[in-house]
């Protein structure tokens, strides 16, 4: 392909196929993409590539279309699949099902635009900005020139914690167990919820200890209609303690009438990228310390009947929540010892189980990355982690920006890498939006 009009995408899960369909409905035919991913298969990335029946997409049906301007595609892609089983478009899907149509997305991008999409199974190693464009250095010791590079390498995954002792569920170190054995899990989010599905397919009946600083559940989903609030009413720009008095307010208010705080957290969804944006660095510090826990389990919730379950397993004593840091692990005999500080105290407590499995979410600190891309770039200054150190320094147009705070004019970032300018881009009903924003940037390039 010549460099003319080829972009380069880096990463092929949702975010780098989410860019590259919406910049292949363009049909000027000199537009030309390569989708480079690792992994050698493009779509489901590592969000969804969950093989458990009940690991399940988190957001209804109705909210997964690829395009945000065709908000039923993937519901009537699912009817087409199995028009009696997805009657309702409230219905939350197999995440690998999710990976499928993402698969078939691609698919369909690619051969409505015969000879426009390339798709490397390569791994990625440098991006550099050149006189003409760009030039992506491949581990195979090739490189491609393009036009322009986008970076949509998705979630990376923390290495588990205590020494190589605790171990991430689904990975190879994570065999098969004894079902009466005891475990347990640090945290209490979804990757935890992912952990207990899998215990539970596999028939565990031993206790599981689930530890977290806040030590609670993510809520469950209802269907219930979003609360209409004009903008003039969101506190823009105020403390993160008037702003979180003004949604208590709201949703006492709501409920006073009859309605559901769901509603209220519905609501406000078109405006948490601006919030975020209209708070100093002071105030994003306290919510990523305070009030991320309570806000991730109202905002990120659970399948009705999933959210059912596990709180059977709760009311049954096998599954125990735990308020408590996290403070150490060791190897004891044939199993381990975790050590935690319960919440409130200055007490160490310690706990014998047979595995701990560490679902403390996807890596955050940008500078410890483990993609060599994202290093290469920080390292030579070509890219700057953002205030947080929680993703890529970007601008209003998702361009990079340098360690000299020059902004490149030919590499962009999509989804969660842009965390830190947006926090709420890691679901696709926000990632598709700015694919979408991107794609019209993009094509304009001269």
């Amino acid at each position: 392909m010549s460099a003319g009009k080829t972009g380069i995408i880096i990463g092929g899960g949702a975010s780098g196929v989410l860019l590259a369909a919406h910049l292949l409905r363009n049909p000027d035919p000199d537009l030309r993409v390569v989708l480079i991913e690792r992994q050698g298969r493009f779509g489901p990335g590592l969000a969804y590539s969950a093989l458990g029946r009940d690991h399940r997409v988190n957001v209804p049906a109705r909210g997964m279309s690829a395009f945000a301007d065709e908000p039923e595609h993937f519901w009537h892609w699912l009817q087409r699949r199995d028009p009696a089983t997805y009657a309702n478009s409230w219905t939350f899907v197999p995440r690998r099902l999710y990976g499928a149509y993402l698969e078939d997305v691609l698919r369909q991008a690619g051969a409505r635009q015969p000879g426009r999409l390339r798709v490397l199974s390569e791994e990625a190693e440098a991006v550099r900005q050149t006189a003409a464009g760009v030039e992506v250095a491949l581990a195979n010791g090739t490189s491609l020139a393009g036009h322009w590079a986008a970076l949509a390498v998705g979630h990376e995954t923390q290495p588990a914690r205590g020494k190589g002792i605790a171990v991430r569920a689904g990975s190879d170190r994570d065999t098969p167990l004894d079902a009466d054995d005891p475990v347990m899990i640090l945290g209490s989010g979804l990757s935890m919820v992912d952990a207990w599905v899998s215990l539970s397919m596999a028939q565990h009946r031993g206790p599981i200890i689930v530890v977290s600083r806040n030590g609670q559940l993510p809520q469950a989903h209802e269907d219930v209609p979003p609360l209409a609030i004009d903008s003039a009413d969101v506190p823009l720009g105020t403390s993160l303690t008037y702003l979180m008095g003004w949604l208590r307010e709201l949703v006492r208010e709501t409920r006073a009438s009859g309605g559901d705080w769901r509603s209220v957290i519905d609501g406000l969804r078109p405006y948490n990228q601006r919030l975020w944006q209209s708070w100093p660095a002071r105030e994003k510090r306290q919510f990523l310390r305070h009030v991320r826990p309570w806000w991730n389990i109202h905002r990120h919730r659970l399948p009705p009947d999933l959210h059912a379950g596990l709180q059977r397993a709760v009311n049954a004593g096998q599954v125990t929540l735990i308020a408590a840091e996290f403070v150490g692990i060791e190897r004891s005999g044939g199993g381990v010892r975790a050590t935690i500080r319960p919440r409130g105290t200055d007490r160490r407590d310690r706990i014998d189980v047979a595995r701990v499995y560490d679902c403390g979410g996807v890596s955050v600190d940008v500078r410890a990355s483990g993609n060599p891309v994202v290093r290469h770039l920080i390292q030579t200054g070509a890219a700057r982690p953002d205030d947080m150190h929680i993703g890529l320094d970007v601008d209003e147009n998702c361009a990079l920006i340098g360690a000299g705070g020059a902004v490149s004019s030919r590499i962009r970032v999509v989804g969660p890498l842009t965390r830190g300018r947006y926090f709420e881009i890691e679901a696709v009903p926000d990632i598709r939006v700015q694919c979408a924003r991107i794609a019209d940037s993009l094509q304009a390039m001269r």
